[in-house]
């Protein structure tokens, strides 16, 4: 059957494919990835910026000719409201901290987003922070509304409506069979936590209606402050991290604290992120952006805990990771650059230099250079630009 004619952009956001990870399922357990960026505006965000518009919409709070949206995010959910608001005719305005990618920036300016860059540095509750800034400007400019999604309920509820049910749907309508065995459930779900709506969501979704007895995995950045108990935050405390869309200096109140909601948390550093994001690549063919590697590496963390290898070890078991977004946000930043053109020189490159070599000296320098790693290459240090605070890993 042919799909259906959509209305508009909006109509292609979510309903994002449930993936199997074959080759790291064999090693490690884990067996599913929830792919998002194969949603409209290209991550996980485009969810709950649709529903907050439309619900926004439905109570009056928007008003066509009038109202102008003004949203302090890390980027993400800046596009889902620019694309939104673009379908729907409003005026955007985005603060974003300066850490966050040139891509998104273009990004949003492409669908007619207003952006304001704010300091990396500055404390949430500080004037010159995104949130500050936003704040400042909803104060001064006619018509202006913050939808916040650092409060606004349907944050959570777009993942408990349409993400938790889309994954359980995938699972149940999955038979088992004896090479993909499956125990018919959600038995882990592992995603990271930035306003904490996603996995707020996901977890009600999940074990309100479907497994009381899943367990939820929750993930958070060193120098964030989001975990649970307080004493897994000691370490790195304050710290800059480079990974985008997750973690934070406050808990929002989006993220419940409800006991039962998030089982584990797990804390990641930019470098496990990163190297996972590599390994998805290459292994699964997946093109994800940084915050899918941290979900990736601390679930695998995770699982190699004593709770977690029973389950790694049990046969079917469905451990589902949430991959917020795609590497295209982020094919600038110094850390990917490193990883996809610094790579150790493989025997293939080997060879092609081998067999090119004598040709011309145009092709012998440029195979050169790509058997040895791409080692003469100049990476621009893109992240210290002027007014683009930021630091870079190095592997």
């Amino acid at each position: 059957m042919s799909p259906s004619i959509l209305d508009n952009a909006l109509g292609a956001v979510g309903n994002t494919p449930l993936i199997r990870l074959d080759k790291i399922a064999a090693r490690e357990g884990l067996q599913l990835g929830k792919l998002e960026y194969t949603s409209a505006g290209g991550s996980v965000k485009d969810r709950i910026a649709k529903r907050m518009v439309e619900v926004a919409e439905r109570d009056g709070l928007l008003k066509p000719g009038h109202s102008v949206v003004i949203e302090p995010t890390s980027g993400n959910t800046g596009i889902g409201l620019a694309m939104a608001c673009a379908v729907k005719g409003y005026s955007v305005i985005i603060t974003m901290p300066n850490k966050m990618s040139l891509e998104k920036e273009a990004a949003l300016r492409a669908l007619g987003a207003e952006v304001v860059r704010t300091p990396t540095e500055a404390a949430w509750d500080s004037p010159e922070s995104h949130i500050g800034v936003a704040q400042r400007l909803q104060k001064e400019i006619p018509g202006g509304i913050i939808l916040d999604q650092y409060r606004n309920v349907n944050n959570p509820l777009a993942h408990e409506f349409t993400t938790g049910p889309e994954i359980v749907e995938a699972v149940l309508g999955t038979p088992s069979t004896p090479s993909k065995p499956s125990s018919g459930k959600v038995d882990v779900l592992a995603a990271g936590a930035g306003t904490g709506g996603t996995i707020t969501g996901l977890s009600r979704a999940i074990k309100k209606s479907h497994n009381p007895k899943a367990i939820i995995v929750g993930v958070d950045p060193v120098g964030s402050i989001l975990a649970l108990p307080d004493s897994l935050n000691v370490e790195g405390a304050g710290s800059q991290y480079i990974v985008e869309g997750i973690g934070y200096d406050f808990v929002p109140d989006v993220l419940s604290r409800e006991t039962g909601i998030v089982d584990h948390w797990i804390k990641s550093t930019d470098e496990e992120s990163f190297e996972a994001v590599r390994h998805l690549m290459r292994s699964e063919g997946l093109l994800v952006g940084g915050s899918s590697g941290s979900s990736l590496s601390g679930v695998l963390r995770w699982l190699k805990s004593k709770e977690g290898r029973t389950i790694a070890q049990t046969k079917g078991a469905n451990v589902v990771v949430l991959l917020p977004d795609g590497i295209r946000n982020y094919m600038s930043k110094p850390w990917f650059l490193k990883m996809a053109l610094e790579a150790e020189p493989s025997p293939l490159a080997k060879q092609i230099s081998s067999i090119l070599q004598p040709s011309s000296s145009t092709v012998s320098t440029d195979v050169d250079r790509l058997a040895s790693g791409i080692a003469t290459l100049t990476i621009p240090d893109l992240d210290n630009r002027p007014g683009h605070a930021g630091r870079r890993v190095e592997f």
